[in-house]
């Protein structure tokens, strides 16, 4: 299978240079104090990412899914999930630059990489 990601990060590596993140997959939740939903993760994998502004498309997406605040799209090797009910997993968590961003919509998704909307979180 030829990796077109690659070549592609190739290219666009050289106008908007990939970053370092730290990417933690949702594992669901716990039960906390008072009875309620705690969210819990999966231990932080590190890599690489080409972070990018959204297309038109994909903010008339997120609008569609009353998706207010700042948003970017992140593009990188391996898997990142939003929502997913039938699992009871929430949005999972990327880090970049100390500050914490959920994915809220995946873009797109193929073998090799995926393509999603992450929103900053306030973290005080």
């Amino acid at each position: 299978m030829m990796d077109l990601r690659s070549i592609a990060n190739t290219v666009s590596d050289t106008v908007n240079p990939n970053i370092a993140v730290t990417v933690q997959a949702s594992t669901g939740y716990n039960i906390g104090a008072g009875l309620k939903q705690v969210p819990s993760y999966a231990t932080p994998v590190n890599g690489f990412a080409q972070v990018q502004a959204l297309t038109a498309a994909d903010l008339r997406h997120l609008d569609g899914l009353n998706i207010q605040g700042a948003t970017q799209s992140i593009i990188l090797r391996g898997a990142l999930d939003a929502i997913v009910r039938v699992n009871s997993k929430g949005g999972d968590l990327v880090t970049i630059n100390g500050q914490t961003w959920l994915t809220v919509a995946v873009l797109e998704q193929w073998p090799l990489w995926t393509r999603a909307a992450i929103l900053l979180q306030d973290v005080n």
